[in-house]
């Protein structure tokens, strides 16, 4: 009973704590407009705008710090951040280390291709070719799993870009709500497939079964802001709807 007691104390105290205290969050900042590196030196973007917005409702602090991409569950395991915040899809693999929050914005995986090259047009065709995509996201899975491939990761997408642009990679799988982004302005890429990635949505992520009760306050923020329209002004401000 005694060591039932402790427990529920320090789990009492960590939950006090994690409201208390400035959340530490962080985010590899390489997703444009969702988490990138602005003109100033500063981690922007969507998320970041609506980190901003939920915690003015649930009332904490925070600050962000950047960490590469697949040292981020790692990072929030070890405790040097409370929190991730970068377009990080839930899926069923990341649900066994981490715990998400409501999903806040659904997208797809997108195949892009250099608009001259006629010989890909399915996925199909893509057994032993060299495919780009960014260093620990679902993509990379996905290329994985096509028979011969050889999957090329970059940490930030723009690489990948680069290396398709620069024929290193035969093509490129990106998230649809950033891969349309850079068709719009490379005209020179084209998008010849687009299929679901297979997660329940982007989510913010916290370590898992410690945090619970900042969560549901976190949870019921992001659902405050989602009714009272902050939210679809966020979209509209960075062209994601």
């Amino acid at each position: 009973m005694r060591n039932l007691f402790k427990i529920f104390v320090a789990i009492f105290c960590l939950c006090l704590a994690l409201n208390a205290k400035e959340i530490i969050i962080g985010s590899d900042a390489e997703y444009p407009p969702f988490d990138y590196i602005d003109e100033n030196g500063k981690i922007a973007g969507f998320d970041i705008d609506l980190i901003d917005e939920i915690s003015k409702v649930a009332g904490f602090e925070y600050k962000f710090i950047k960490i590469g991409f697949d040292a981020l569950i790692p990072a929030l395991k070890a405790g040097k951040i409370d929190m991730i915040a970068a377009s990080m899809s839930a899926t069923n693999e990341r649900k066994k280390s981490v715990d998400f929050s409501d999903p806040y914005f659904f997208t797809k995986n997108l195949y892009l291709k250099l608009a001259n090259n006629d010989k890909i047009v399915s996925k199909e065709q893509l057994n032993n070719l060299k495919i780009g995509v960014m260093l620990g996201t679902v993509q990379e899975s996905v290329a994985h799993s096509i028979k011969g491939a050889r999957v090329i990761p970059t940490e930030g997408i723009a690489g990948s870009i680069m290396n398709l642009k620069a024929k290193k990679v035969d093509v490129v799988i990106v998230d649809s709500s950033v891969g349309f982004g850079y068709l719009n302005k490379n005209r020179d890429i084209v998008n010849f497939l687009e299929e679901s990635d297979g997660s329940d949505g982007f989510s913010f992520a916290f370590n898992k079964g410690k945090n619970s009760e900042f969560l549901n306050k976190f949870n019921a923020a992001l659902k405050e802001i989602k009714d009272n329209g902050t939210y679809d002004k966020l979209l509209v401000k960075y062209d994601l709807k």
